[in-house]
């Protein structure tokens, strides 16, 4: 499988609301991003999107920006729609586990209220850290 990279590294001090691309993070093993709402959320840790998945919402929503969707980290030139749960996952200094594909969204967000659709129920991976480091924009991503 090709590598790909780091496009936008995102998190929102709360779960529920778009998060904002701060361009580097430290994961922590086992809990997530430091920092972020989702820190410690059992096997949702990181959430992971296509960063060309989430262009192509650009159409119906112009001003779309990283952390739109909720997502913590935008991977560019990497099929995610070939990762399987367990797949391991190198991002910078860290190691995550893929634990989920997609989720279910309870409420609508605002990405569908403006779009009529969201990507990151069908297209959304969810990990855990199994091994925390340091991750920035442009580091290589690779199974």
């Amino acid at each position: 499988m090709k590598n790909g990279f780091l496009s936008a590294v995102c998190r929102s001090p709360v779960k529920g609301i778009q998060k904002k691309d701060i361009g580097e993070a430290v994961l922590i093993e086992g809990m997530g991003m430091e920092g972020d709402g989702h820190f410690g959320f059992g096997h949702r840790q990181v959430s992971l999107l296509s960063a060309e998945e989430a262009e192509k919402m650009k159409i119906k929503v112009p001003d779309i920006k990283p952390g739109a969707f909720a997502e913590n980290l935008l991977i560019r030139d990497f099929d995610l729609t070939s990762l399987k749960i367990g797949d391991r996952l190198n991002v910078g200094e860290a190691l995550l586990e893929v634990t989920q594909i997609g989720k279910e969204c309870h409420d609508r967000c605002a990405i569908y209220e403006a779009a009529g659709d969201c990507i990151m129920p069908r297209l959304g991976i969810f990990c855990s850290v199994i091994r925390g480091g340091k991750i920035k924009i442009g580091d290589i991503v690779h199974v």
